[in-house]
């Protein structure tokens, strides 16, 4: 076996055989589409393995004994739904199965915008799982799981809306020809997020070596939530920080703590609703909220989460940048914790919105993603701010989402000027995001044969 598959099949054994002992709590677009030929030295532990049958599959061109498997992961956010179709082949029953290919598919709005019309949301899943039907063969649907975990959308809404999308979910799953798993459905709690996200990233990126701490920390910035998730170096960053932010990973016989932690209201589409002062507001029929964040002449209704609010900038005021720091200030000062360790040389990924809007301001290159320094969004968000005409046909939003994006990095988690943050939507083809390790985690669960 070659010397990078031998590496990585260890690092894969270590990832499933973690049991999570952070405790978490379940609850009961326009469409993009992408599919991704993943490594073939993305690796599975072999306690993830479906029992290898004798028969060869036909209309698969394999070794005689190999054996094709997937999972089905939705990832319910508060702007879109995705679903993400891994394809994993057992090549020989002596070695460990690779991950094949990802088929990426996403739907907006969210679910929480069909919160008064949950048939609605349901709706969106079954188009979602037409997707799935056309990637996974039909003789494998029987044994494919099909699990949805809804993150910050759900969250943030009263809980018997919540559920009563989630019970809507769960009578379409009902209805699919897929595998569906007890607990299935559920909204995934903020540690879990965090935690899944940082598996997903230091295995595709190959950092999860035995014996090793050599890891990167993950920034995930998603719609309603974001969060931060990395390996401490020093034990003063565990002592000091919340006991709530400290997750114990059990590995055989040794425990990883991991410094992780969500902010609900703090993902960059609630940052605008608590910078505008539109949180929770009444009125939203008659009042406009301003910004100096905003084009001076932009007005317009803007919608999150199935509500409409009017919006717009402050037509004899003043804008631009420093005016925008100020108001953002108020939504990262004093809520979000800087851990000890932070202002380090510590290596961080960071993608979602992170990502999406350093593409949208010109920061990187959308098709190779690219490493930055934290003062780069400072410096692109002074030039976006102060040259919104520019900017406007891009979003109108574009400036108030730098400047928050730079404050989060900066008065938030303390990073320095200098920190080098790496953006990428994708990592050897596949989506940086939660959903890998929670099928990695759901298929140790499941024990499929």
């Amino acid at each position: 076996m070659p010397l990078q598959m031998l590496i990585l099949t260890v690092m894969c054994m270590w990832v499933l055989a973690w049991n999570f002992q952070a405790e978490a709590t379940y609850y009961h677009r326009q469409t993009v589409h992408h599919e991704h030929s993943a490594n073939m030295e993305n690796l599975l532990p072999e306690n993830l393995l479906p029992e290898v049958v004798p028969e060869v599959l036909p209309e698969v061109s394999q070794p005689v004994n190999s054996r094709t498997f997937y999972g089905i992961m939705f990832d319910a956010g508060s702007t879109g739904t995705r679903i993400h179709i891994y394809k994993f082949i057992q090549k020989d029953p002596v070695e460990l199965p690779v991950l094949d290919n990802e088929m990426y598919h996403a739907v907006k709005p969210g679910l929480s915008a069909y919160k008064d019309k949950p048939e609605e949301g349901g709706n969106t899943i079954r188009a979602l799982l037409k997707v799935a039907k056309k990637t996974v063969p039909e003789h494998e649907w029987k044994q494919t799981p099909v699990v949805l975990k809804a993150t910050a959308g759900l969250r943030l809404l009263p809980e018997e809306k919540a559920n009563a999308l989630l019970d809507e979910v769960r009578e379409v799953f009902g209805e699919s020809p897929f595998f569906v798993p007890n607990n299935s459905v559920s909204i995934m709690n903020g540690t879990n997020e965090g935690v899944l996200a940082w598996v997903t990233v230091n295995f595709l990126t190959g950092h999860l070596y035995a014996k090793t701490r050599k890891t990167v920390g993950i920034l995930d910035l998603g719609g309603g939530s974001t969060q931060i998730t990395f390996l401490p170096k020093s034990k003063k960053t565990v002592f000091t920080a919340p006991a709530s932010y400290i997750a114990n990973i059990n590995m055989f016989n040794n425990t990883l703590q991991l410094y992780t932690h969500s902010y609900l209201g703090n993902g960059l589409v609630a940052a605008r609703l608590a910078t505008l002062g539109a949180l929770g507001a009444d009125g939203l029929e008659w009042k406009v909220f301003t910004s100096s964040c905003l084009p001076k002449k932009f007005r317009e209704d803007w919608t999150f989460g199935g509500i409409t609010y009017k919006v717009s900038g402050i037509p004899d005021g003043y804008a631009g940048y420093k005016l925008c720091y100020y108001e953002v200030m108020r939504v990262v000062k004093g809520i979000v914790h800087q851990p000890y360790e932070i202002k380090g040389s510590s290596i961080f990924y960071a993608f979602s919105y992170y990502f999406d809007r350093a593409v949208e301001s010109g920061l990187i290159d959308g098709s190779r993603g690219g490493m930055v320094e934290v003062r780069d969004f400072k410096k692109r968000a002074k030039e976006v701010c102060n040259k919104m005409t520019k900017y406007r046909p891009i979003s109108p939003f574009l400036c108030m989402d730098m400047t928050y994006i730079t404050c989060l990095l900066k008065e938030g988690f303390g990073f320095k000027d200098n920190t080098v943050l790496q953006l990428a939507k994708k990592v050897n083809n596949v989506e940086t995001s939660w959903a890998l390790g929670a099928t990695f985690d759901h298929f140790n669960n499941l024990n499929i044969h």
